[in-house]
C-alpha cells in the first residue's frame, strides 16, 4: 500500500507492477551494458585469434598492426609472401635463387621469408626417406654504390661488414654473400669502369635520367652477377609502396606501354627472371616486422631523389598519409593492365615438383594478351616498345642507336646532338651495347613496309 508522504523517497507509494516492471528495465539494462562491454573487450583483441591484443591501438592507420597480434600479424604477411612465391610458380626445388639486399627493411624481409622456406625445404629433405626432391640453394647480392655515391669508405666497409654478419647468422643451410660493384657491368679489360661509370652519369643532362640510369646499372649488375654465378632467379624485394611510386613516375614519363611489365609478380623478359614476391606488403608493415622481429636493417647515407622520381615520392606519401589505403588502390588499379607474356615463369612438367603445385600453378597462371608487340625493347631499360614508339622515334634513318631506344630514355637520358650521342655510346658497357647492335634496323624496316599503307605522307594532315 503507497503512503501518502510527499519526502518519502523509498518507492513505498510504487504498486507490485510498477515494481516489477522496474526489475525487468533494470535487467535489461544490466544485460545491454555486459553485452556491450563484452563487446568492446572482443573490439580490442586480434581480429584473427580472438586471444592477444594487437600491435597497436591506433585504428586510423589503416594497416594490420591494429588489427592482429604480433605472431598472427607475422604470420599474415608471410602468408602473402607464400601465396605469392606458390601461385606464380616462382620457386622449384631445383632453383637457385638469388637475394638482391640492399639493406633496407624490405629486403631484408624478403632475405628473412626466402631463408625460412630454404630452412624448412631442408628440414623435409632430411627428414625423407628416399630424399629424391632437391632443395633451392639461396645466395645473397648486395650492389656496393660507394663509386656514386659520396660516401665515406669507412661507412661503406661497415656497412658490408654488417650485411656479412646478417647473412652469416641465419641459420644453416648456409648462403654465400656476393658484394657487387656496381662498376662490375663493364668487363675487367675495358678499363677504369669506376671512371667510365661516372663520365657516363654525368653526361646525362637531366636529373631524373641520370637516376634512372643508375637504377638500371644496378640491375645489369645484379644480372651479370646472377649469371655468373649460376643462379637462375632474382628476387627483389619491392613492396607495394615502392611499385604505387613506380606507377605514377611511369605514367609521367609516358611509359604507360611497358608499365604492365614492371609491376607484376614474375618478370622473365630478362636472363635471369626478377621475381617480386612482396608485391602484396605495404612498406609500414614490412618495417614493423623488422622491429618486432629484431631483424637487423643497414641503412646508407645517400641523397635524396630529385626530379620526377622525388616529388613523385613525395606525392604518394602525402596521399598515404591521408587515405591509408591510397597506396594499395594504385597498385589494384595499375594491376588491371594486361601482362606480357614473360610476366610469368614457364608451365612446370617436372616429375619431381607434386602433382598438387603442378595444378596449383595452372590455377593461377597469367593469362597475357599474345597480341602485344613484345619482340623489341629498349636498349637501355629494356622496356617493351609498341608500333608507336618505334614509328615516332626521331632521326629513324640516321641515327642506327636512337632507333632501339624509347621515348623516355631517348628524352630523360640521352645527350642532344649527333657528336654527343655517339660519345655517349662509347660510355656504356659491353652488355647495352651488344644489345644496341643486336636490335639493327633491318626488324624496323620490315615493320615500317607492312604498315606504309596506314602511315601518312609528309605534309599530310591526318584530316
Amino acid at each position: 500500500m503507497a503512503c501518502s508522504a510527499s519526502g518519502c523517497e523509498s518507492n513505498c507509494y510504487k504498486t507490485q507492477q510498477e515494481e516489477d516492471e522496474d526489475v525487468k528495465d533494470n535487467n535489461n539494462y544490466k544485460s545491454i551494458s555486459t553485452n556491450t562491454r563484452n563487446n568492446n573487450s572482443n573490439s580490442n583483441l586480434c581480429l584473427k585469434c580472438k586471444a592477444n591484443q594487437p600491435i597497436s591501438s591506433n585504428t586510423n592507420g589503416g594497416g594490420d598492426d591494429a588489427r592482429f597480434c604480433a605472431d598472427c600479424f607475422r604470420g599474415n604477411l608471410f602468408g602473402k609472401f607464400r601465396f605469392a612465391v606458390t601461385s606464380n610458380a616462382m620457386i622449384s626445388p631445383t632453383d637457385n635463387v638469388l637475394v638482391a639486399f640492399s639493406g633496407g627493411p624490405s629486403s631484408r624481409v624478403a632475405l628473412q621469408f626466402v631463408h625460412e622456406m630454404h630452412n624448412k625445404a631442408q628440414k623435409n629433405f632430411d627428414a625423407s626417406r628416399d630424399r629424391s626432391l632437391p632443395v633451392f640453394g639461396v645466395g645473397v647480392a648486395f650492389v656496393d654504390e660507394s663509386s656514386v655515391y659520396s660516401v665515406p669508405s669507412g661507412e661503406v666497409e661497415n656497412a658490408i661488414e654488417d650485411i656479412r654478419l646478417i647473412v652469416e647468422d641465419l641459420a644453416p643451410p648456409t648462403k654465400e654473400l656476393h658484394v657487387v660493384p656496381i662498376e662490375s657491368v663493364y668487363s675487367s679489360d675495358s678499363g677504369d669502369g669506376r671512371g667510365r661509370l661516372n663520365q657516363l652519369l654525368e653526361a646525362v643532362p637531366d636529373a631524373t635520367g641520370k637516376e634512372d640510369l643508375l637504377l638500371h646499372m644496378r640491375m645489369l649488375a645484379l644480372q651479370k652477377v646472377a649469371s655468373e654465378k649460376g643462379y637462375n632467379r632474382l628476387v627483389l624485394g619491392s613492396c607495394i609502396s615502392r611499385i604505387a611510386c613506380h606507377v605514377i613516375t611511369a605514367t609521367v614519363k609516358g611509359q604507360g606501354y611497358s608499365l604492365p611489365a614492371d609491376i607484376q609478380y614474375v618478370d622473365a623478359r630478362w636472363e635471369i627472371p626478377v621475381l617480386l614476391p612482396l608485391r602484396d606488403c605495404l612498406a609500414r608493415e614490412l618495417t614493423m616486422l623488422c622491429r618486432l622481429d629484431g631483424l637487423k636493417t643497414v641503412e646508407l647515407m645517400r641523397s635524396p631523389s630529385t626530379g620526377i622520381n622525388g616529388l613523385v615520392s613525395s606525392f604518394v606519401t602525402l596521399l598515404q598519409e591521408e587515405n591509408p589505403s591510397r597506396e594499395c588502390t594504385i597498385v589494384r588499379t595499375a594491376g588491371k593492365l594486361i601482362p606480357f607474356h614473360f610476366n610469368g615463369i614457364q608451365e612446370i612438367n617436372d616429375s619431381k615438383v607434386s602433382l598438387e603445385t603442378r595444378r596449383r600453378l595452372k590455377r593461377y597462371n597469367l593469362k597475357p594478351n599474345e597480341s602485344f608487340s613484345s619482340e623489341s625493347f629498349c636498349f637501355i631499360c629494356n622496356s617493351p616498345l609498341s608500333r608507336s614508339d618505334l614509328l615516332s622515334l626521331k632521326n629513324f634513318e640516321d641515327h642506327k642507336t636512337s632507333s632501339v631506344c624509347c621515348l623516355s630514355c631517348q628524352f630523360q637520358i640521352l645527350p642532344e646532338g649527333p657528336s654527343s650521342i655517339n660519345q655517349f655510346f662509347t660510355l656504356f658497357p659491353r652488355q647495352l651495347a651488344a644489345r644496341a647492335k643486336h636490335d639493327d634496323l633491318d626488324h624496323y624496316s620490315v615493320l615500317r613496309e607492312q604498315i606504309q599503307d596506314c602511315l601518312l605522307s609528309e605534309g599530310e594532315d591526318e584530316t
